[in-house]
């Protein structure tokens, strides 16, 4: 990348943040400090609320590396060596998980959907009803690989009645949809710093139902990822983590989240985020494009579209003309349609939506692509 050009990054995370986001990472900590350690309590203090929730029944903790490693991280320090996972995969984060268990030895069983298909309470239902054995339940939120978003709540209230225990990734969807932790049913739920917080890229979290989390005391599978031993030191030792954690982004991190608070929470938050995704589905619909997923099903988080009939049209060439003129955009992931996703998410506003639909007119015309374009190609 050029880095005279202000790229505006469209995608699910990491997003574009601010510039006092930014700004906040030029002052250094060490991991020792106790005005550092003071951030990281601060930070656990906020997420509880965020979720709808609070302590002492709910808890928190922060782990570096990514989203994933957090998924990783919390399935295998939080079920049991004779528990059962039942994974839901309606895409590519879905099937992370479920290979995750595999390489973690973690029994489990997939309940395999296609990448248009939200999951069916009824059919989770029907699965616990027939496998006793199953004692968690793993869902993506919003799968970002379609931009699709599962039944959260109504997928809780089935792992409820049948008294399991309920992991939802909400990876992407955590701070950018309004969510109540407790009327989900999610006894476990991770995000990341990078995503609709509007953070940068360093850690993940977790949060917790905390009588639930201190069951699973000794389950991990891994030193570095595990989460109750990580958990206990930052309680017992005023947010001190186990090992050297990423100290310009824990800071950029409570920068991310007092901005959040200036917007007006995540309801704000969730309005401009569903603004912007309204004001693309017109443009992109004008424009002849077509998304993959059904409008009832759509996440406001990031959008797959159908790549054009038109045989000019390749994405490579297209992302550039996108790149060239400041936008930063996804190439596809599904594995049933050539699509690219455009995340609508980060410090974005629908101005910069509609600057977007110009420079895809304009892109379209550079490469030889004819408007419209409505005809998707399979």
């Amino acid at each position: 990348m050029d880095d005279n050009i202000p790229y505006l990054l469209l995608t699910p995370g990491p997003l574009t943040t601010t510039r006092s986001v930014k700004e906040t990472m030029l002052r250094d900590y060490g991991t020792w400090d106790d005005d550092y350690n003071s951030l990281t309590q601060e930070i656990r203090a906020r997420l509880a609320p965020l979720a709808g929730v609070s302590e002492p029944l709910y808890t928190s903790v922060l782990m570096q590396g990514s989203g994933t490693f957090l998924v990783e991280g919390t399935l295998g320090s939080v079920i049991p060596p004779d528990g059962k996972a039942l994974i839901v995969d309606n895409g590519a984060y879905g099937a992370r998980m479920a290979t995750i268990a595999e390489r973690l030895g973690i029994q489990h069983a997939t309940m395999q959907l296609s990448e248009t298909e939200a999951a069916d309470p009824d059919q989770i239902a029907d699965a616990l009803a027939a496998d006793s054995k199953i004692t968690h339940v793993a869902v993506v939120h919003c799968e970002t690989t379609t931009g699709l978003l599962n039944p959260a709540t109504e997928i809780g209230k089935v792992v409820s009645d049948a008294g399991r225990i309920y992991f939802l990734d909400a990876l992407s969807s955590f701070g950018g949809i309004e969510m109540k932790m407790d009327e989900i049913g999610a006894h476990y739920l991770v995000s990341s710093a990078h995503q609709c917080i509007q953070g940068t890229p360093g850690f993940a979290f977790l949060l917790a139902h905390r009588p639930t989390f201190e069951r699973a005391e000794g389950y991990a599978r891994s030193l570095s990822l595990d989460m109750f031993a990580q958990w206990k030191e930052m309680e017992a030792k005023g947010g001190k983590w186990r090992y050297t954690s990423p100290t310009h982004v824990v800071r950029a991190f409570l920068q991310a989240l007092r901005e959040l608070d200036v917007e007006g929470g995540v309801a704000a938050r969730a309005a401009r985020y569903a603004e912007n995704h309204r004001t693309l589905i017109a443009g992109m619909r004008e424009l002849g494009f077509r998304e993959l997923v059904a409008e009832a099903l759509q996440s406001t988080i990031i959008t797959a579209f159908h790549f054009p009939a038109d045989d000019h049209f390749t994405f490579q060439p297209f992302y550039q003309a996108l790149k060239r003129r400041r936008f930063v955009i996804y190439p596809g992931k599904a594995g049933t349609a050539a699509t690219f996703r455009i995340g609508t998410i980060g410090h974005v506003f629908p101005e910069d939506i509609r600057e977007l639909l110009a420079a895809i007119g304009e892109a379209l015309g550079e490469i030889g692509v004819k408007t419209p374009v409505a005809a998707p190609r399979e």
